[in-house]
């Protein structure tokens, strides 16, 4: 009979075993072979990051982590769905200090749905790290309970930026002592949206020795004036040399305006869906668009930012869960959303900037795996099918008869 492992082989208890790479890219496979065990983590983080099935550190955690680690600024442009959630989270759950009880990081996000994930992830990483209180504060929720939360401890902070500002002016958040900021979807983030309350948070709330990170797979011409502001020296990466990622097969079906929800309907019954979202531009054409796939005698939910808040948590928390198979959206779900079986994108409504296509696009073939990606494409939108491949240097070609199962269901 083998005897059991000892205390000091914990790894062969937790270390997932390799997986075949055969079918992944090398967005994600393309690394320097560096483990996670050569940055030096505190073993209860490494026991987080191997129960969440992370073998190896992807290349963007490989360029971010020991840098993060070291204290430098960053300045980070890496494909949605390779790792940035983990290349900024494991180096705050190393260095963060449980000692004091107000935030030692502050995660600014967009979204209420990307800040509730994030905060997710970031407790099961954090799973054996005693005492550590991760925190989500984000708008359209009760201000009350924020404020009850904010007088207990709280060592990593994830929210959306207007509430911080607000709790901060209350003098019930407090800043600090926060060493260390990160901002994901920067791009959306520096906004016009964003910008002004960002500003009023780093220069009136933080320490002026805090250490900022900025993450995103586009970053605006804005950056560069909020970098020269607020950064210091930062390190930066771009592991952008193409923009789409490598899974994703990308095609588009020529239709009439009248003959879109038809042309959708045989793509449902030609197509081995896991679970699909379906894009439009308007808050209006999803709701009716839903009901019309409903009618069809398909699974549907919708959600869009009119809603109220409850409703869109319970739409995001289903979908995710596997009660739904399709999920018609606005824009609303393009940033950081990340649900692996999702292996099919279909914008019923083409977007109108290719980074909005980007975004979109890069909601299927998460982590390295495969997905599908199919614009239905009116007269109208042949110019800006045009542009959009020469602005994301990538080809979307017409959609065969046939659709290969080997491009999005490995």
């Amino acid at each position: 009979m083998a005897a059991a492992p000892a205390p000091d082989d914990w790894r062969s208890l937790v270390k997932p075993p390799p997986k075949d790479t055969r079918f992944r890219t090398s967005d994600v496979t393309a690394t320097k072979g560096n483990e996670f065990e050569d940055y030096y983590l505190k073993r209860e983080l490494l026991m987080g990051i191997y129960e969440m099935g992370f073998e190896q550190p992807s290349p963007i955690q490989e360029a971010a982590i020991p840098v993060s680690l070291a204290g430098r600024d960053i300045l980070a442009r890496a494909k949605n769905g390779t790792g940035k959630t983990g290349a900024y989270l494991i180096p705050i759950l190393e260095r963060v200090d449980l000692k004091q009880t107000v935030a030692s990081a502050l995660v600014l996000v967009p979204t209420r749905e990307l800040a509730l994930q994030t905060a997710q992830v970031c407790k099961r990483l954090a799973r054996h790290i005693d005492g550590l209180q991760v925190m989500v504060s984000t708008g359209g929720t009760s201000l009350k309970d924020d404020i009850m939360r904010f007088y207990q401890p709280v060592h990593v902070l994830v929210a959306t930026p207007g509430r911080v500002l607000d709790m901060t002016r209350k003098n019930v958040c407090k800043l600090d002592r926060c060493s260390m900021l990160v901002m994901d979807e920067a791009d959306k983030l520096l906004s016009p949206e964003f910008s002004h309350v960002l500003e009023q948070i780093i220069s009136n709330f933080m320490p002026p020795d805090r250490q900022i990170s900025l993450f995103s797979a586009t970053f605006p011409i804005t950056v560069k004036g909020f970098r020269d502001r607020y950064l210091r020296k930062p390190y930066e990466i771009n592991l952008m040399d193409e923009l789409t990622l490598q899974g994703i097969t990308q095609y588009y079906a020529f239709v009439e305006e009248s003959k879109k929800v038809h042309c959708l309907n045989t793509l449902f019954s030609k197509l081995q869906i896991n679970q699909s979202i379906i894009f439009c531009n308007s808050v209006n054409r999803v709701e009716l668009l839903a009901r019309k796939i409903t009618d069809l005698g398909y699974s549907c939910f919708y959600i869009h930012a009119r809603m109220p808040q409850e409703q869109r948590n319970r739409v995001f928390h289903d979908f995710r869960s596997g009660a739904c198979r399709n999920l018609v959206s606005s824009d609303l779900f393009t940033r950081g959303i990340d649900i692996q079986a999702v292996n099919v994108v279909i914008n019923f409504d083409f977007p109108k900037s290719s980074e909005t296509y980007l975004h979109r696009v890069g909601r299927s073939g998460r982590f390295g795996h495969r997905g599908l990606a199919i614009s239905l494409i009116t007269y109208e939108d042949r110019f800006n099918l045009y542009r959009i491949e020469q602005e994301l240097d990538t080809e979307i070609s017409p959609i065969p008869p046939l659709v290969d199962k080997a491009l999005y269901c490995v």
